[in-house]
């Protein structure tokens, strides 16, 4: 007697279902660049679409809630002189998002509680390194404010966004960067390269510690890290047949398992859910959402559905975990575009009769507050991701969870130049610095303020000397003492007076000007009206009798008297210019 012994897994039935058109978001011109990006990114609050866009190149940004047909006017993020290629959210601040675009620029933006009213053009930070194009913005999934950032220069950059300097530069890729994925804690680096090799990094120095052939199709291809340590890739073989591999990082040239899927020619984007080892395979052309899940069983990749659509896709974008609804079972949602503008929500759902918290469809997942900070990290500090439960947390009808976390804003604080320090007058621009028992602080208008308590210190363009004890700290702007200003301030009041008392005389003799000539055309004028036949005026102005002082005001010099005090109508100022 035989019989087929069915694998066991709770994933076996998950099946996907689209909400309906008015629960989707509609109109939306999607980018035509040939660029192979996603062109989407969502994370609880907001959905990041990249655009088509005149002049420039721009993304919008949706709350969940907004559904339904989209103004041809809605606010967009535009700051970009070129077209944007790639956008990411922040994980540890949902309201932080960055592009990279053609114009070489990566750029960190600051999208407000509930959207945007007008077009944003004004990011928080640039960081500008790149010499070409940048394809790819990827943050660490563990340190604050580490982003990843590739270019066709073959380039790969580490920054510090709060700094806004770069922490690392690797330039071991000989070509084009298609794709680059950090590990669990973000301690490894995984890239594949237009030189079909796929590598294994060292993100603080840049050394390879492995790489091997991935495809040997010349197509674009990709890999991921998986949470346990495997690097899953897609590519294409020989005869352009698309396939995906499953690879452990110490034996990259010996993949586990190399399975032929088709012969479409559109890249597949794997999408993975670390918390039920579950890849999504979209293709940027298919109609289809394929899903796999990793065990470790042969054969370690098994195939369980596929979502099948009527229209190809142009975009796709992946809901994190603590954006799902567990009221339904829901352990994937996707965002998919289509060319005719409609993005398509799709719920993946397993099938459950209870209406209990399933904890073993939701174990604890990515938190949004980060574990280390970008200097532990940079120092060589490895930590897991925060993770949090989704039980018993509120979720938002279209709106996701509500973050346990404060809103906050990212700030940027750049480092001072070291010339900085050497004085007001090599320096008259000088950044923030403080040394010795000073701290320094920005002034209204952008100078540095730096407040001495006693002890000596030079920076930030200014000097102070010793106080006594007891005394008031001196303070120090822009390298002029608290004196000086005090000189400066009475010189410009003096100034000022002058110039208000030459202004009124000036005002007072326009006035006398004004009420001559208009005299002088009135009495003209009834001349001509009694003198009749023509010429009276002539003969009014040509006639030798002398007209009474009543008629005739007084004539008006052609250089006004030179009057003590103002200059004869001159203003000469007392402030020399390198006093200003």
């Amino acid at each position: 007697m035989s019989f087929r012994v069915v694998r066991s897994s709770k994933f076996r039935h998950v099946y996907g279902q689209a909400l309906k058109r008015e629960q989707c978001y509609d109109n939306i011109r999607v980018s035509k660049s040939s660029w192979d990006s996603t062109f989407c990114a969502v994370n609880p609050k907001f959905l990041a679409i990249i655009v088509e866009s005149a002049g420039g190149g721009a993304f919008i940004v949706l709350p969940h809630n907004k559904v339904g047909r989209i103004a041809a006017d809605h606010a967009l993020v535009g700051g970009h002189k070129g077209p944007v290629l790639d956008i990411a959210w922040c994980p540890h601040n949902d309201n932080v998002i960055a592009s990279g675009s053609e114009d070489c620029v990566v750029k960190v933006w600051q999208i407000p509680d509930g959207g945007l009213s007008r077009t944003l053009t004004e990011p928080v930070v640039d960081l500008v390194y790149h010499q070409r194009r940048v394809g790819l913005v990827l943050w660490h999934p563990a340190a604050l404010n580490v982003l990843l950032t590739a270019g066709s220069d073959n380039l790969i950059v580490v920054w510090n966004v709060g700094m806004g300097e770069v922490l690392v530069r690797m330039d071991c890729h000989p070509d084009t960067i298609y794709s680059a994925c950090w590990n669990w804690d973000g301690s490894q680096l995984v890239t594949t390269c237009k030189d079909k090799k796929i590598r294994i990094l060292n993100p603080r120095t840049g050394d390879v510690l492995n790489e091997a052939l991935a495809h040997e199709g010349s197509k674009a291809t990709r890999a991921i890290f998986l949470r346990h340590g495997l690097i899953f890739t897609t590519g294409f073989n020989r005869s352009s047949e698309r396939q995906y591999s499953l690879r452990a990082p110490d034996a990259l040239g010996d993949p586990i398992v190399m399975v032929d899927l088709d012969t479409s020619n559109g890249v597949m984007f794997p999408l993975y859910d670390p918390d039920t080892n579950m890849i999504y395979l979209c293709g940027k052309g298919d109609s289809v959402i394929r899903y796999f899940e990793v065990t470790p069983e042969q054969p370690f990749v098994h195939y369980i559905n596929q979502f099948q659509t009527p229209d190809s896709q142009r975009a796709i974008g992946m809901m994190p975990k603590r954006g799902c609804d567990v009221s339904t079972c829901e352990v994937a949602r996707f965002y998919r575009l289509n060319n005719g503008g409609l993005c398509q929500v799709i719920s993946m759902t397993v099938p459950r009769k209870s209406e209990l918290f399933q904890e073993d469809l939701y174990p604890d997942t990515l938190a949004d507050e980060a574990s280390v900070s970008a200097e532990d990290w940079i120092s060589g500090v490895d930590a897991d991701p925060q993770l949090i439960s989704l039980k018993d947390r509120v979720f938002l009808v279209q709106g996701g969870y509500v973050s346990q976390a404060q809103s906050t804003t990212l700030t940027v604080t750049k480092k001072s130049n070291v010339l900085d320090k050497m004085g007001s007058k090599t320096s008259p621009k000088s950044g923030l610095s403080a040394s010795g028992g000073g701290s320094t602080v920005a002034s209204a208008n952008g100078s540095p303020v730096t407040v001495n308590n006693g002890n000596s210190t030079t920076g930030g363009g200014g000097s102070t000397s010793p106080a006594s004890n007891g005394a008031q700290p001196q303070i120090t702007i822009g390298g002029v003492s608290e004196q000086q200003l005090g000189e400066l301030r009475t010189k410009f009041e003096e100034e000022f007076r002058k110039l208000k008392a030459i202004i009124v005389k000036h005002e007072n003799r326009i006035r006398a000007m004004e009420a001559t000539i208009k005299v002088m055309t009135d009495r003209g004028m009834s001349e001509v009206d009694g003198g009749g036949g023509g010429g009276g005026l002539v003969a009014s102005t040509n006639s030798t009798s002398s007209p009474s002082p009543a008629n005739h005001p007084p004539a008006v010099p052609s250089h006004p008297p030179t009057n003590a005090g103002d200059d004869g109508g001159h203003y000469h100022s007392a402030i020399a210019p390198d006093e200003v």
